[in-house]
């Protein structure tokens, strides 16, 4: 996500599973910086969000892609990854 020059990332979701799940959103920049965000989702029917913070775009904010890893609980060893999903590259200007 982007406005102005800040960056940020954000997942949504929706827990039905009955048992709660964690959610880890990670926002990749240029130069090897990188934010991650570990969020827990509640187990409910309800329609949530993680979002990291906002910061200032390095560089553009073509060159920034994000990743939200959802997992069911217990230690990050042994937690089975149920979910991952990432950001489209943006695409070139054409014409």
């Amino acid at each position: 996500m982007t406005a102005g020059r800040d960056v940020w990332a954000r997942t949504y979701y929706r827990n039905t599973t009955g048992e709660q799940l964690r959610a880890f959103l990670t926002l990749m920049g240029p130069g090897g910086r990188a934010v991650q965000l570990r969020c827990e989702v509640e187990a409910n029917d309800e329609p949530g969000v993680c979002e990291t913070p906002r910061g200032p775009v390095h560089g553009v904010a073509a060159g920034y892609t994000a990743v939200a890893e959802y997992a069911r609980g217990g230690t990050a060893e042994d937690a089975p990854l149920l979910l991952r999903t990432g950001s489209n590259p943006a695409s070139a200007p054409t014409g």
